[in-house]
């Protein structure tokens, strides 16, 4: 067994965090520059996630995921790749602060914060999955299950109803905690994207370096 592959091993031996314990985001760029985008993201994220949990909150745990490469998924032809991560906010299981472990703030809330940050960074929704300077999704929040409400500016599905079939996301996900399953399944977040890349054409997402501003790194599933 490979170096590499004795990592993944190990890995998938931690257990996973409790779902209904964490919030997932998924973010992205393919305008400008993304990595600068990224990185300049960071602190204002947790700025309006300390906000939304009323002050900063000593129960939460931030995982970042390495960043990746990746290539456009619809929209129109001849896009730059793009840069994607995901950032896992986890809650303790225990401790005054944590009375309902299913308790998170209105999601509504945290969806409207995130799309002043993208509009802050420019973003401008002109072409359905067209180039984007900063696209930022709310995976899942806890154990929350919402339907779109058709008759609102504000379409919020969760958990998010295309997570298991985007790499982009997968991969972050699984670099974070290969044994992680995401909320409304049973199926791990590295299983799943080696399913999907196992039946497709899709150029893979490529692991990056750890860098300055995100230090994250990690192993890759998909060497």
């Amino acid at each position: 067994m490979s170096a590499k592959k004795r990592c993944w091993s190990a890995k998938l031996a931690v257990t996973e965090p409790e779902p209904a314990l964490t919030t997932a985001i998924a973010l992205g760029a393919n305008l400008g520059d993304p990595a600068a985008t990224l990185t300049a993201l960071r602190p204002l994220l947790i700025q309006e996630l300390e906000s939304w949990m009323g002050g900063p909150e000593p129960l939460l745990k931030l995982r970042w995921s390495p960043l990746f490469r990746t290539a456009p998924v619809g929209g129109p032809p001849g896009q730059p790749p793009f840069l994607n991560a995901v950032l896992l906010v986890e809650r303790a299981a225990s401790g005054a602060a944590l009375q309902n472990s299913e308790s998170w703030p209105d999601p509504l809330d945290l969806l409207v914060r995130l799309q002043s940050l993208e509009a802050r960074f420019g973003r401008q929704r002109l072409v359905p999955w067209g180039p984007r300077s900063l696209d930022l999704d709310l995976l899942w929040c806890g154990a929350t299950a919402t339907a779109a409400d058709q008759g609102s500016p504000l379409q919020l599905e969760l958990p998010h109803p295309r997570l298991r079939q985007r790499t982009f996301v997968l991969a972050p996900l699984a670099a974070i905690e290969p044994g992680l399953v995401p909320p409304g399944g049973t199926t791990t977040a590295a299983a799943l994207l080696q399913q999907l890349l196992a039946g497709s054409k899709e150029t893979p997402p490529q692991l990056l370096p750890g860098r300055t501003g995100w230090p994250e790194w990690g192993a890759s599933l998909l060497e």
